[in-house]
């Protein structure tokens, strides 16, 4: 087990094996189905762990940006995707990236897929955005006629290749029950099968579909009628997902280990280095009252006992709050660790940079992205 003496600021602690299990679930979901497992590495921006994709037999990946695609690249991994639109300034890097490994680019706008279009030198898988629900990015769903005008232009490029298209069902972050998770997400399958199918018949070419959302890729039994999938979040999960109800407490493989500073009997508080810029903003809005993340008790053989009424109850810069049960706060001395199961794991990474395991080892992920 981890030493907490060598825990002086806030820190992300990982359960490997957890996450590991978590990796073996869904890639199993998706083999068993025919579906390409292409998760996403946003959430754990680590090389180190991306060897454990590896070993379990991945091969394709996703990332948010070209930095973090170059970052992968340097290190084995020849078949990615940007899941993030193109962005125009960053045409060179693009370019130099592409000359190396199989690289899938995101459009959503006509004037993007003309500039791509100049680029001769390009070669690059591209995916067309589509807006099934989120209203984030993307071409509307029922625009059939703009589907069809970006399709085209791209088919007609000779050193572009129309992969397909892309969506992601954000939507299910703001559902109320894991019943409604399935609902999005067999509606947001529904959609996108709509516009493949339009553009099938019009093109006379095959259209593949990606789709991607913890949510709703961990709690479907039924995939769909998808090419690929993209989650992230569910290596790690964190409170969004256990108060969405899509995973149990035992699956849940990362949290942040904070030290207690101080403690105020009056309002049975306890003030925890750990802020806005180690936990982030996000807050769970759904829990009486709001809060930023649950703070828990380890017990022994490390089964999380989390409590409703025990969470951070406000972020400041470096200084959390955080709300206890009277018999927690007995327990809880000056200098001890108290554990964060944070709200949104991938911010929490961006954040932190560094993990360190439940046996004791130090992993490096890349930050500032």
């Amino acid at each position: 087990m981890r030493n907490e003496i060598a825990i002086k600021t806030p820190t992300i602690i990982i359960d490997e094996g957890r996450a590991r299990r978590n990796i073996a679930v869904m890639q199993h979901k998706a083999i068993t189905q025919g579906i390409k497992f292409r998760p996403h590495f946003k959430t754990h921006q680590s090389v180190f762990i991306g060897k454990w994709y590896q070993e379990a037999g991945v091969r394709a990946i996703t990332v948010s940006s070209v930095k973090m695609a170059n970052y992968f690249a340097n290190n084995d991994w020849k078949d990615i995707l940007i899941a993030f639109p193109v962005n125009l300034r960053e045409i060179a890097e693009i370019k130099a990236l592409a000359s190396r490994v199989r690289l899938g680019l995101l459009i959503d706008h006509p004037d993007v897929a003309e500039a791509l279009s100049l680029e001769t030198d390009l070669q690059a898988d591209i995916w067309i955005k589509i807006d099934t629900g989120m209203k984030r990015a993307g071409i509307h769903w029922e625009d059939k006629t703009m589907q069809l005008l970006l399709a085209r232009f791209v088919s007609n490029c000779s050193h572009l290749d129309l992969r397909g298209l892309l969506t992601h069902a954000g939507q299910t972050y703001h559902a109320a029950t894991a019943r409604e998770i399935i609902s999005l997400y067999t509606e947001s399958v529904k959609r996108i099968n709509d516009c493949r199918h339009n553009l099938e018949i019009e093109l006379g070419q095959t259209i593949a579909v990606s789709v991607g959302d913890t949510p709703g890729c961990w709690l479907v039994e039924d995939l769909g009628a998808v090419d690929e999938v993209r989650p992230g979040n569910f290596i790690f999960f964190d409170a969004m997902m256990r108060q969405l109800g899509v995973c149990r407490d035992e699956e849940i493989a990362l949290w942040v280990d904070c030290p207690v500073i101080s403690k105020y009997d009056d309002r049975q508080e306890i003030l925890i280095h750990g802020g806005s810029v180690h936990l982030s903003k996000e807050m769970i809005e759904s829990h009486s009252p709001n809060h930023f993340g649950f703070a828990v008790i380890e017990s022994q053989g490390g089964n999380w006992q989390i409590r409703e009424d025990n969470y951070v109850r406000s972020l400041s810069q470096e200084h959390g709050i955080v709300k206890v049960d009277s018999e927690t706060y007995k327990k809880i001395r000056i200098g001890d660790v108290i554990s964060i199961i944070p709200v949104h794991s991938c911010l929490v990474v961006s954040a932190l940079g560094r993990y360190l395991t439940t046996d004791g080892k130090w992993i490096e992920a890349k930050i500032s992205l």
